[in-house]
């Protein structure tokens, strides 16, 4: 069973030994904290942490802009993060940690929903336009550039006109939450490949799978 944490508990110090910039990764889910955006669309990238720390087994601390967690293998350190500014303001939380980490922007993979690709498609791209998606836009606005890794999971497009903003902050249907628990794995190898094979490996294994 996937846990969720959107409480605010009382900040954590998050202590990380490594000390190589180029053998620590930030990866960041977006999504909104609170209980009534649980399970929904635009939350995948929660969600796909969430599974990721159910299969690594840690768990997630409150700590400065979010939640925050890391793991280690075959001398890579990985710091995962759940922002808590919301949304429109994901910038923030991952300049914050990129820059206390010392973390280079290759390192980076934002993981988001796109309603321009099917439901269940994965795709990683190393640049590109925030594709209207306000998190996005946020994060290249601080960041001052769309040069970083984004891992883009399909949510579809299933909406009537003027009709987007309830359907990615909708809940998963039933079919789609029986289909997510392959997503969910799927997603997961990705983000290790991305850490341990690279950027260009992994778009060639899983793009689009």
């Amino acid at each position: 069973m996937l846990k969720w944490f959107f409480k605010q508990k009382k900040e954590v110090s998050i202590q990380i030994t490594e000390t190589n910039p180029m053998k620590k990764f930030l990866i960041v889910g977006l999504g909104n904290i609170g209980a009534e955006y649980a399970n929904t669309r635009h939350n995948i990238g929660f969600k796909v942490l969430d599974a990721l720390a159910e299969e690594e087994q840690f768990t997630f601390e409150s700590a400065k802009l979010g939640s925050v967690a890391t793991f280690t293998h075959k001398g890579k350190t990985v710091i995962c993060l759940k922002p808590s500014t919301y949304m429109n303001l994901s910038g923030k939380a991952v300049k914050y940690w990129m820059d206390q980490e010392k973390i280079p922007l290759n390192n980076v993979l934002i993981i988001t929903d796109d309603i321009h690709l099917d439901f269940g498609t994965i795709r990683l791209k190393g640049k590109g336009s925030d594709g209207g998606h306000n998190g996005l836009k946020d994060i290249q606005n601080v960041l001052q550039t769309s040069t970083y890794h984004r891992f883009r999971f399909g949510v579809g497009a299933n909406f009537g006109k003027g009709k987007q903003v309830d359907f990615v902050l909708g809940k998963w249907t039933a079919q789609e939450e029986s289909a997510l628990v392959e997503r969910l794995q799927k997603s997961t190898d990705l983000i290790r490949s991305f850490v341990f094979a690279g950027p260009k490996n992994t778009m060639n294994l899983f793009n689009n799978t």
